[in-house]
C-alpha cells in the first residue's frame, strides 16, 4: 500500500470519527453500489470530506470485490499457522474497539491510530508478529524488527502455540497502547 494511501487510512478516525472497519461497516448496511453514491452519501449524511469519502468509497468496493479472503489465501499451504495466527489476532483484536485489521496479500496490518502490528506467516512454520515500539532495545523475544524494516521497530518469532505467551502479549499490549 503506497504511503499517502496508509496516512489517510490511520488518520481516519481522528478526521472522520471512524476507522475504515467502521465506515465498511456502516457502508455495508446500506444498498449503495456505486462510487458517486457512496460519496454523495458519505459528505452529505456523515460531513466527510470529499478526499476522505473518496478514498473510504474506493476501498470499500476494492474490499466488495476481491473474491478471495486474503487471510486464507496466506495459510493455504501453512495450514499448520492458521490456528495460531487465529489466537494472535483474537488477542489483538480483543485490546479495543479502535483496533482496524487490515488483510493484505502477505500480512494482516492491526491499525489504531497508526499500525502498531502486524502479523504475517513468514515461513511454513513460522509468524511474525512485527510491532512498532518506540525506544525500547530488543529484549527476551522482543528482536529487532528484521525483515520488517522501517514498517515496524521489532518482531517476535511465533513457532508454536505456547510461543504466544504473556510476554508475547505484554508487548503486543505496549506497541497497542502507544499507538494513540
Amino acid at each position: 500500500m503506497d504511503k499517502a494511501l496508509q496516512t489517510m487510512i490511520d488518520n481516519l478516525p481522528e478526521k472522520t470519527g471512524k476507522s475504515l472497519d467502521q465506515w465498511h461497516k456502516l457502508l455495508s448496511q446500506t444498498k449503495l453500489a456505486k462510487h458517486g453514491e457512496i460519496v454523495k452519501f458519505l459528505k452529505s449524511e456523515h460531513g466527510v470530506t470529499h478526499g476522505f469519502a473518496n478514498t473510504i468509497s474506493a476501498l470499500f468496493l476494492k474490499k466488495s470485490e476481491t473474491p478471495i479472503d486474503l487471510v486464507a489465501a496466506q495459510y493455504i499451504s501453512k495450514q499448520d499457522l492458521l490456528p495460531i495466527f487465529q489466537t494472535i489476532d483474537k488477542y489483538i483484536k480483543s485490546l479495543g474497539t479502535d483496533v482496524t485489521v487490515s488483510p493484505k496479500k502477505n500480512s494482516v496490518s492491526y491499525i489504531r491510530t497508526h499500525q502498531f502490528a502486524l502479523v504475517q506467516p513468514s515461513t511454513k512454520t513460522r509468524i511474525d508478529v512485527g510491532l512498532k515500539i518506540k525506544d525500547v532495545d530488543p529484549q527476551g523475544k522482543l528482536e529487532s524488527s528484521g525483515p520488517f524494516g522501517s514498517m515496524c521497530s521489532h518482531r517476535i518469532q511465533i513457532n508454536d502455540k505456547k510461543d504466544f505467551d504473556e510476554e508475547v502479549k505484554k508487548w503486543i499490549t505496549t506497541a497497542y497502547n502507544n499507538s494513540k
